[in-house]
């Protein structure tokens, strides 16, 4: 895959931590369609954030298509394409989290899916990567705001 995140990455800004910064090691996907990282260290001011541990996992993984689909040909008659198949690409990040005191830890999950009409990539790969770009950019913009969300419930 094209997909190689280096190490460090430098996390976006939330409510609480300074300067974020995650160090990656390489670390083997549940499945042989993916690549995962594990976070060795933590940069920055991150209280009470734990890397990545067996019982408290800090992990990113990218996924591409088992089997990748291709565009089916068209009715000879009509040139109408029935049932275009889909490309479905997911990256998922797992994060150890503790629920409350004395409580048993537990998996937090943030799972983005892209998902890619068969030919698209091909005819107008442009405007895949258009929505790549606003995708990303967004979450990036609101990344505090999502974090504050997630812990408020207030949109």
């Amino acid at each position: 895959m094209a997909v190689n995140i280096s190490s460090p990455v430098t996390g976006a800004a939330q409510t609480g931590l300074t300067s974020p910064t995650y160090t990656l090691v390489t670390d083997i996907a549940p499945s042989p369609n993916g690549k995962q990282n594990a976070v060795s260290a933590l940069g920055g001011t991150q209280t009470n954030v734990d890397a990545h541990s067996v019982s408290k996992p800090f992990t990113v993984t990218v996924y591409r298509p088992q089997q990748l689909k291709t565009l089916p040909a068209a009715n000879p008659v009509t040139g109408v394409i029935k049932n275009i198949p889909t490309n479905t690409y997911k990256v998922i990040v797992r994060k150890g989290v503790k629920p409350a005191a004395n409580q048993n830890d537990m998996v937090a999950m943030a799972t983005a899916e892209i998902k890619i009409p068969a030919g698209a990539d091909t005819y107008e790969p442009e405007d895949v990567r258009a929505m790549l770009s606003l995708f990303i950019g967004a979450l990036n913009q609101v990344s505090a705001g999502l974090g504050d969300t997630c812990i408020s419930g207030v949109l």
